[in-house]
């Protein structure tokens, strides 16, 4: 009798760990669309920071410029260099006398187009992807 209950209670569990196998191998279903909106949604925004980075580093151009910053200094010749990549063809589109006026202006006008630009790739990415 002894052995009856014994491999009762082994049949039992063997039953037991197969039915927690397939719990286990069982995976909720996965929603696509909803991924690929938080995924278009993530690129979005990462869009819109670099955007709104670029421009931050062009309207810091300014200030040190307009505020006559030593050109010397480590920060002021990142920052120029920085800013001179990112006018494009902005950084010489108007040509005043006054130097801080032209850098005001066409730097000014290039943070302008950065932040257009990434807020217009941004909501391209979010419709596309399926984001609201």
């Amino acid at each position: 009798m002894g052995e009856h209950a014994e491999s009762s209670s082994s049949s039992s569990s063997a039953s037991a760990s197969a039915s927690e196998e397939t719990k286990v191998s069982r995976r909720a279903p996965v929603d696509w669309r909803a991924t690929g909106g938080r995924v278009a949604s993530i690129v979005a925004s990462i869009v819109r920071w670099v955007g709104l980075i670029f421009a931050a580093l062009l309207v810091i151009h300014v200030i040190f410029t307009v505020g006559s910053a030593n050109p010397d200094n480590g920060i002021v010749s990142f920052v120029k260099s920085w800013a001179d990549s990112l006018a494009l063809g902005f950084s010489d589109l108007f040509t005043p006398s006054d130097e801080k006026l032209r850098v005001l202006v066409n730097y000014g006008i290039a943070a302008i187009f950065w932040l257009v630009l990434s807020g217009i790739l941004a909501k391209i990415i979010r419709r596309v992807g399926g984001a609201s």
